[in-house]
């Protein structure tokens, strides 16, 4: 299944997507793609609804970020061997794990704010992991069994912000307002064959920037949800963004290439859609 949310900024409404590529009012089912709805039982009830009969939703409307109520937003860092070569940095012995404040978390296709003080704004195209169950010290080999889906994101950041002020922690650069473009959809992980083998892209006004695979991941999906679980407990809703590959502003020499406003960044991975973002200035 592949379920949006749609609408307005903090009106959004659920859906899922027909064989048409058509958006169904979910409306009816649950009342958001968020919390109970995200567990075994709640997708069950979900899948077992007739798409034919749900309401067709007309022309285009806004996609809103395809997990809503998201208790906990989890970033991992150096996550993929390449991406750490372009960055001249030794691959981590265990997940380098932060967080990004849930407030930053927008749609896929909206504006990306250029915050006050910005000097080097970034991107980074990652393969997002939802959870669908209560998690505490999961065995390795039951860490997929929580996962609900997977999603496009685009972990947004300022390297300034994260690096020459970051004080040790990099949260500074991580969460500000819309740094967490989520989406378009959640693609239900039945849908998804193999999570360590899905090619990843990011354009910056057409240019070619990022180009990966998360089978160069340092970590796979299954280690980082183990991982997680061994130092706090994972909700339905939670996300996890897990790395990106190489191609990322910071990277290039000598002084990299950040975003300026105006700029249009596009980016995708297989299955999960694609985001269109532009840069804008900060207003009050």
């Amino acid at each position: 299944m592949k379920l949006v949310r749609f609408g307005p900024a903090g009106r959004e409404k659920p859906g899922i997507i027909d064989a048409n590529g058509k958006i169904r009012d979910l409306s009816g089912v649950v009342p958001d793609i968020a919390g109970e709805a995200l567990t075994p039982k709640g997708l069950a009830k979900i899948a077992k609804a007739k798409l034919d009969k749900l309401p067709l939703v007309r022309g285009n409307p806004r996609l809103g970020p395809c997990v809503g109520k998201v208790g906990n937003f989890i970033g991992i860092g150096l996550n993929y061997a390449d991406h750490a070569a372009e960055a001249r940095l030794a691959l981590p012995d265990e997940p380098i794990i932060f967080n990004k404040v849930t407030t930053c978390i927008c749609g896929p296709n909206d504006d990306t704010i250029m915050p006050k003080e910005s000097k080097k704004l970034d991107y980074e195209v990652e393969l997002g992991v939802v959870i669908g169950q209560r998690a505490r010290y999961l065995s390795k080999q039951d860490a997929l069994k929580v996962v609900a889906g997977y999603f496009l994101a685009n972990d947004v950041s300022e390297r300034n912000f994260q690096i020459d002020r970051s004080s040790g922690q990099w949260n500074k650069g991580k969460g500000c307002e819309t740094f967490g473009p989520i989406g378009p959809w959640l693609v239900t992980k039945d849908e998804i064959k193999d999570p360590q083998n899905l090619d990843m892209w990011l354009d910056v006004n057409g240019e070619k920037r990022q180009r990966g695979n998360t089978r160069t991941m340092v970590f796979g999906v299954a280690h980082l949800v183990w991982s997680c679980s061994q130092f706090f407990v994972l909700q339905p809703g939670d996300i996890i963004v897990t790395g990106t590959p190489p191609g990322v502003g910071l990277g290039f020499k000598p002084d990299g290439k950040f975003l300026n406003v105006g700029d249009a960044v596009r980016l995708g991975i297989d299955g999960l859609g694609e985001q269109r973002q532009t840069i804008v200035k900060f207003r009050m």
